[in-house]
């Protein structure tokens, strides 16, 4: 038996442990795992401090220093979040229905924790303490696989987990952490279908990609983002600015930042340069179709790749279109199913708009960057689903459980 198939079985034994563990006991232990974080934060920086280092010697991306980067206002805000899943209500157990047959069978069917959940993530050491979280609080066991970039932040964050858990009395492999970097590793994890229920993996395009085509275990796609903002004929200019602003340049790491801008052609000649202009002010390159850059000639060419391209970076695609039709044409054609937004005065546009197109989170009037669990009321966020089985979108305590049908009979037969 390997160590990771042993780590299966430990996680499922911590599993069931937990699956009996009573509400008191899950929010008690999720506060004092919300306060261990704090009181350990400089051993968690003095962890982060060598991965970032590593990171600036490897040439990695702002964007991705960014998300891999802690500071004390981030772990507050982590340990906070940790809080909030510890206040919201237990989704297990809940009754989702009860009816009656006419053989006097009464069924029900009751909402249960998946058991034990994989998930492959980089460079994010908050997901760590997120997702530990999250799953306990449904009553999951959780195997972690971080990237080699984020591993010392990873292994402190989960060290003081686990000795948390184990303090309270509950079983510290209700987390476990695999060290190794190893790829053959991953590809291992991927199969051990006997031990885990599902795997989430949270990443890039080519992650997402490989679990998705290799794993054996069921998937619940993360999906990238190249999430829109259409600005529309009928749209206020300044509400416009603003939102693009905030949903490209706040937090260029995220999955959903704006990456691809639509700006109708009856108020382009207008809207364009003071789009550039506010852009050009954060140093953010726009890779336009010809008419944009016929209006602002500073403006680079944009092929079709660009228009598909989750960019994490100060990047924009911008394209010029006829209408709300050919905006969700091209949204259609290009979003990775994430994130998208239109500014518009105009309800017919943003009733079709909202109802065409084909993505996780839809807006009207506000920015892609409240695509997020805490956002959206759920505390903390296993990831954002892009596909459209068991969960989409921001994925909290609910999407964490499966169901099963409870029958109460009175000695009913089949005939």
């Amino acid at each position: 038996m390997t160590e990771l198939e042993k780590m299966g079985q430990r996680a499922v034994s911590a599993s069931r442990g937990l699956a009996r563990l009573g509400i008191k006991a899950k929010n008690d232990a999720l506060c004092a795992v919300a306060k261990a974080v704090t009181d350990n934060s400089d051993r968690i920086l003095r962890a982060n401090a060598i991965d970032m280092e590593r990171g600036r010697q490897n040439n990695m991306k702002q964007g991705l220093l960014d998300r891999l980067c802690l500071n004390p206002e981030r772990i507050e805000g982590m340990s906070d979040g940790i809080l909030k899943v510890a206040a919201l209500d237990d989704p297990t157990g809940e009754i989702l229905g009860m009816w009656e047959r006419p053989n006097g069978l009464r069924i029900g069917k009751k909402r249960v924790p998946l058991g034990v959940i994989g998930i492959i993530y980089e460079s994010r050491p908050n997901v760590t303490l997120d997702a530990f979280g999250l799953c306990f609080k449904a009553g999951n066991a959780v195997i972690l696989k971080g990237g080699s970039d984020a591993i010392n932040s990873n292994k402190e964050i989960a060290a003081v987990i686990r000795e948390t858990l184990e303090a309270k009395g509950i079983s510290p492999d209700c987390i476990q952490l695999i060290e190794s970097t190893d790829r053959a590793v991953t590809d291992e994890l991927m199969h051990l279908n006997k031990y885990i229920d599902v795997l989430i993996p949270r990443g890039g395009a080519g992650l997402i990609s490989a679990v998705v085509n290799n794993a054996t275990i069921p998937v619940i796609e993360t999906g990238t983002g190249n999430c829109h903002v259409y600005v529309d004929a009928t749209a206020d200019f300044d509400m416009a600015l603003d939102i693009i602003e905030n949903a490209k340049t706040q937090r260029i790491g995220v999955c959903n930042a704006c990456e691809s801008l639509l700006v109708h052609k009856d108020i382009a000649d207008e809207f364009v340069p003071r789009l550039a202009e506010r852009l050009f002010k954060h140093k953010v390159e726009i890779r336009g179709d010809e008419t944009s850059r016929l209006i602002v000639p500073q403006i680079n060419e944009a092929t079709d790749e660009d228009y598909g391209t989750e960019y994490l970076d100060y990047i924009v695609s911008l394209k010029i279109v006829s209408g709300t039709d050919e905006a969700i044409a091209h949204i259609n054609e290009y979003n990775t199913g994430h994130s998208e937004t239109i500014v518009t005065n105009d309800y017919a546009n943003s009733q079709k708009f909202l109802d065409e197109v084909d993505a996780a989170a839809v807006y009207v009037n506000a920015s892609t960057r409240f695509t997020d669990g805490f956002e959206f009321g759920f505390g903390a966020e296993i990831g954002i689903s892009t596909q459209k089985l068991h969960a989409r979108g921001p994925m909290g305590l609910a999407a964490l459980t499966t169901t099963k049908y409870i029958i109460y009979g009175s000695g009913q037969i089949r005939e």
